[in-house]
């Protein structure tokens, strides 16, 4: 091969190798045709093709913070924003809060004029959150349903839950002769339903100001009125906070959740009381146990009559074909 041959030769597969990188800077590549293999999942969520470093896919934008946090105190310190928002306050929490520490920022003690200044500002900060009569009406409804909520110890989103019914329950105007106090309640025991962390109505009725029947009625009309579409409660699950009151051991927990099923497969659990239906059982799983409660014991926790307890536990040990 002569020198201007070669040069020609050498000139065409330059000129190819240049199309070749030309295709792929405009992204020419057809990513069917990729190895499998030669794809890598880097940390920010990418999938890359190593060899050419074309991105086959891509995560969204990361809204988070351009800091990197490894412990509590150093996310506080670096945090540039306030709490998130939240239904169970009438504003969402959006609003100023002055803190009630008469303290400056370096944490010592402010002076009495001081003092009485922030006083002044608390008193109008907090008359100046509500701008209506409607406002006033939701935030105390909203602090009574976080008070109650408080009493029976269920957990925040419950509360959250609660507050959004609450709301929707005033934004289809069903608060209209009903007290503020009967539909909080019933949005609570909703909440507590929806959630599956059940409390009965006369764990509700206890730290309510309003009567059982009215919360009843009022749940009754605003699960209707707002679709919720309950399921009925299933009795496993008060089973472990009544055992647990009672100091019962797994033994009798599980013994219990073994009677529900068996009768409730009989049907049996049509029509009965879930707490009275759960207490039966807990009594009976007892006594199969060897850890005796008497019957007084169980209805204080459950919050039943014994005589619902005797009813619903000759029905269950009659239909597991045990003879007491």
């Amino acid at each position: 091969m002569t020198g201007p041959t070669r040069q020609r030769e050498y000139d065409r597969q330059r000129t190819g190798q240049e199309d070749e990188d030309e295709n792929v800077e405009d992204g020419e590549i057809d990513v069917d045709e990729l190895d499998p293999e030669e794809l890598t999942r880097t940390a920010d969520g990418e999938l890359i093709h190593e060899e050419t470093g074309l991105i086959v896919e891509e995560e969204q934008i990361d809204p988070g913070p351009e800091w990197r946090a490894f412990n509590h105190s150093e996310r506080q310190s670096k945090s540039r924003v306030g709490a998130p928002t939240t239904q169970t306050m009438h504003d969402k929490g959006l609003t100023t809060t002055i803190d009630w520490k008469d303290k400056d920022a370096y944490g010592r003690s402010i002076s009495s004029k001081k003092r009485s200044q922030m006083h002044r500002l608390r008193k109008w900060q907090e008359r100046i959150r509500t701008k209506d009569a409607g406002e006033r009406n939701l935030q105390f409804a909203l602090s009574e349903i976080d008070r109650m909520a408080s009493a029976l110890g269920v957990p925040r989103s419950v509360r959250e839950v609660a507050s959004v019914i609450y709301r929707r329950a005033l934004s289809e105007d069903l608060i209209r002769g009903r007290s503020i106090e009967g539909v909080s309640t019933a949005a609570l025991y909703a909440a507590c339903r929806k959630e599956g962390i059940p409390r009965s109505l006369e764990e509700i009725s206890d730290v309510s100001r309003v009567e059982r029947k009215e919360i009843g009625r009022t749940y009754r009309y605003i699960s209707q009125e707002l679709g919720l579409e309950m399921k009925p409660v299933d009795p496993k699950k008060y089973v472990p906070r009544f055992s647990s009151e009672l100091e019962l051991s797994e033994e009798v927990q599980a013994k219990a959740n073994e009677i529900i099923e068996t009768t409730a497969e009989k049907g049996l659990l049509s029509g009965k009381s879930p707490t009275g239906y759960a207490a039966a059982a807990i009594y009976a799983a007892s006594l199969l146990c060897n850890e005796k409660k008497t019957q007084r014991e169980v209805a204080d926790v459950a919050q039943v009559t014994e005589v619902t307890i005797r009813n619903r536990y000759q029905e269950q040990i009659e239909a597991m074909g045990i003879h007491s």
